[in-house]
C-alpha cells in the first residue's frame, strides 16, 4: 500500500517559486517553521497523480516585505524554505509499487502542497529506497540524527556487492560502528566473512554465537606448540607467491639480485616437483606452476642453495678447477633465508611442524577460514588477530589470507560459489596509496586491487576501514560504491568523500567534521539518498575505547606492570593473567 497519505493540515507550505530543480516554499505557520532543519528531507505534491518529489531543505529564510497595501508603512513577515529537489517517488510503477528514482520526471506546480517527511513515514521511505523488507533480518545500524524517531535502513545486498568503506578520524566512532554491522551479520545463519583484526580490538566480538576468534601464531604459541585446534594459526612459507618469497628472500638492491631471483624460482620448482613426486601426485604434476600451493621442504632448498653458492667447475687446464657461474652470489640471500627462519617472530611461518607439510593441511586451514558454519565446524565470521605478526611483513600476510579467499571463490564452480566479505581493518597500512607505499607493499597492493576491481565476480567484498581515507589505495577506493564517514577533521580526508556526493548535495559533506561521536553519514549504492545516522551502540563493544587520561591518573596504578611489560617485550607475547 502507499506509505504517503499526507492529509490538508500536514501541510508545511506552498511552492511559490520553481527553477529547474530548485523550489521555495512559503511556510505560513512560524511554529511549523520553527520545525524545519536543514539537510531534512520533504515531500511535495507532483504535477502527476500517484507521484510525489522528494526534495532537501538546503535554506530557511525569513524576509520583511514592504506592504503599500497596509494603512501604514509596515513591513510584512515572509518565512521561506529553500528545497533541492533529489528525486521522484511513486505509488506505483508498472507491478511495483513503492518505488523511488534519482530523477526528476516532473517539477511541482505553483501553490503545490509541501509536507515534512519525518518519523514512521520516513523510516517506511528508508525502507524502500533500502530495498529492506519490514520483516526479518534487515540491515539497520541506528536512527537517524535529524529525526530520532525513525530507523535508518541500508541495502545490505548492495553494501557488500559493491564493496564499502567505513572511515573516521580516531575516537569518532569508526570500530564502534565496524562491531554494530559485525553483531547484524552473525545474525544470517550462513554468513562467511574474515575481519583482519591488526590490533586485537574485535577479541570480545568472540562471545556472540557464530562469531569465532583467531589469532597468527606468536612466540608463546609455537613454545607452547598451539595449532587450529586451540584457534591459532600458521601461515606457512610454501603459500606465499613466487613475487612474496622473493620480496622476503632476496635483497633487490644486491647486483647479484637477478641472478638470486632466478636461482629461487628455478630450486622452489624443483623442489615443489619433489614432494609432488614423493606423494605419487602425478594428474598435480602434469599442471602445477612455482605458485601452486604446494608444500616443498625449505630444509632441502637451503642445502642445494649452498651447493650451487660453493659450486666448482672443470677448468681449462687439466686436474685444474674454477668457480662456478654463481659462485659466491648467492651468499647473501642464503644468509638473510636463514635469518628469517630462524626468527622466532616469523614462527608462524617457518616452524609450524610437521602437521603443515602435509597435502591435505591447506584443506584444514581453508575449512577453518573460509567455511560456513556447519556441523561441529567453525563459525561463520573469522576474527583473525595480526597483532602479533612484524609491521614489515605483515602487508605480505594479511594479503596472503585475502589472496587464499579470492583464489578459493575463482576456482569454486560458479553455481557452487558462497559469498564472502573481507572486512579490512586498519587498510591504510597495507592498501596504501601508491604514493606512500614501498616494494613490500606492492605484492599486497596487486592483489587487494585485483579483488577490488573482480571480487563481485567471484563473490569476494571488501570493507575497507580506516582513520585516513586520504592515504588508502585510490584504485580500491574507486571500487567503492558505499561510504559510511564518520567525523573527518582532516581537510584531505574530508575531500575523499565530498568528491562522492553528487552535486545538488554537496552541503552534505560540510558536516563532516562536527559529527558527533557515534554519527556517521551514509553514501552510495546501499542507500540512494545520503543519510545523517546515529548509530546504535553494539551489544559487545570493540576493545578499542579511548582512555581516559584526567580520571586514570587520579587512580594507582598496578606496581608490576612496567615488569610484566617488559618481560612480555622480550617474549614477544602478552601474557594475560586472569584475577
Amino acid at each position: 500500500m502507499p506509505i504517503f497519505n499526507y492529509q490538508d493540515h500536514e501541510t508545511l507550505g506552498k511552492v511559490i517559486s520553481v527553477d529547474t530543480g530548485v523550489v521555495i516554499i512559503e511556510v505560513s505557520d512560524l511554529e511549523k517553521l520553527k520545525r524545519l532543519q536543514v539537510n531534512r528531507l520533504v515531500v511535495l505534491q507532483s504535477s502527476k497523480a500517484e507521484q510525489y518529489l522528494i526534495g532537501l531543505i538546503q535554506k530557511l529564510m525569513r524576509k520583511k516585505i514592504f506592504d503599500e497595501e497596509l494603512e501604514e508603512e509596515e513591513f510584512k513577515e515572509e518565512n521561506l524554505c529553500k528545497i533541492t529537489l533529489i528525486g521522484t517517488f511513486k505509488n506505483r510503477e508498472g507491478t511495483q509499487e513503492n518505488v523511488f528514482r534519482r530523477t526528476l520526471e516532473t517539477v511541482p506546480e505553483i501553490d503545490a502542497n509541501c509536507f515534512a517527511l519525518e518519523d514512521d513515514k520516513l523510516t517506511s521511505f528508508m525502507r524502500v529506497i533500502s530495498q529492506s523488507s519490514g520483516e526479518g533480518n534487515a540491515l539497520s545500524i541506528g536512527n537517524y540524527t535529524l529525526d530520532e524517531n525513525a530507523r535508518a535502513y541500508i541495502n545490505g545486498n548492495k553494501l557488500f556487492q559493491r564493496h564499502a568503506f567505513i572511515g573516521g578520524s580516531t575516537g569518532s566512532g569508526k570500530s564502534w560502528t565496524t562491531a554494530k554491522i559485525i553483531e547484524q551479520m552473525a545474525q544470517l545463519e550462513n554468513v562467511n566473512s574474515i575481519i583482519f583484526d591488526l590490533h586485537g580490538e574485535y577479541k570480545p566480538l568472540q562471545s556472540i554465537d557464530n562469531i569465532e576468534y583467531f589469532k597468527i601464531a606468536g612466540p608463546s604459541d609455537i613454545e607452547q606448540e598451539k595449532g587450529i585446534e586451540d584457534n591459532v594459526l600458521y601461515i606457512p612459507y610454501w603459500l606465499l607467491s613466487y613475487e612474496a618469497l622473493v620480496s622476503m628472500f632476496v635483497d633487490r638492491s644486491d647486483q647479484n639480485a637477478p641472478n638470486q631471483s632466478m636461482i629461487i624460482a628455478r630450486e622452489i620448482r624443483n623442489a615443489k616437483e619433489a614432494y609432488l613426486t614423493s606423494k605419487s601426485e602425478t594428474e598435480i604434476l602434469k599442471n602445477f606452476t612455482i605458485d601452486s600451493p604446494i608444500p616443498f621442504d625449505l630444509g632441502g632448498l637451503l642445502t642445494t642453495l649452498n651447493v650451487i653458492n660453493s659450486e666448482m667447475v672443470p677448468g681449462a687446464a687439466p686436474r685444474k678447477e674454477k668457480m662456478g657461474d654463481f659462485n659466491g652470489k648467492l651468499s647473501r640471500m642464503i644468509s638473510r633465508l636463514e635469518n628469517k627462519i630462524s626468527d622466532r617472530r616469523l614462527g608462524f611461518l617457518f616452524q609450524g611442524g610437521a602437521d603443515v607439510m602435509e597435502f591435505e593441511w591447506l584443506n584444514k586451514l581453508v575449512k577453518t577460514t573460509i567455511g560456513v558454519k556447519l556441523e561441529n565446524e567453525k563459525a561463520g565470521i573469522k576474527i583473525i588477530d595480526f597483532s602479533e605478526v612484524p609491521s614489515d611483513i605483515l602487508p605480505l600476510i594479511v594479503s596472503l589470507i585475502a589472496r587464499l579467499s579470492f583464489s578459493v571463490q575463482q576456482w569454486t564452480e560458479s553455481s557452487k560459489r558462497h559469498p564472502i566479505a573481507l572486512l579490512c581493518d586498519e587498510a591504510h597500512l597495507y592498501i596504501p596509496d601508491k604514493n606512500n607505499s614501498n616494494s613490500s607493499d606492492e605484492i599486497s597492493l596487486k592483489i587487494f586491487e585485483r579483488i577490488a576491481k573482480e571480487g563481485r565476480k567471484y563473490g569476494v567484498s571488501l570493507v575497507v576501514i580506516s582513520q585516513r581515507p586520504s592515504e588508502v589505495n585510490r584504485t580500491v577506493l574507486s571500487q567503492c560504491s558505499n561510504f559510511i564517514a564518520m567525523r573527518l577533521t582532516n581537510t584531505d580526508d574530508q575531500m575523499v568523500i565530498k568528491k562522492l556526493l553528487p552535486d545538488n548535495l554537496g552541503g552534505f559533506g560540510d558536516i563532516l567534521p562536527i559529527l558527533d561521536t557515534g554519527e556517521a553519514l551514509v553514501v552510495g549504492d546501499a542507500s540512494l539518498l545520503p543519510s545523517r545516522i546515529r548509530v546504535d551502540k553494539p551489544t559487545i563493544t570493540p576493545d578499542s575505547g579511548t582512555i581516559e587520561f584526567w580520571d586514570e591518573w587520579q587512580i594507582a596504578t598496578d606496581p608490576t606492570r612496567l615488569d610484566s611489560a617488559i618481560e612480555n617485550w622480550r617474549k614477544q607475547s602478552i601474557q594475560v593473567i586472569s584475577v
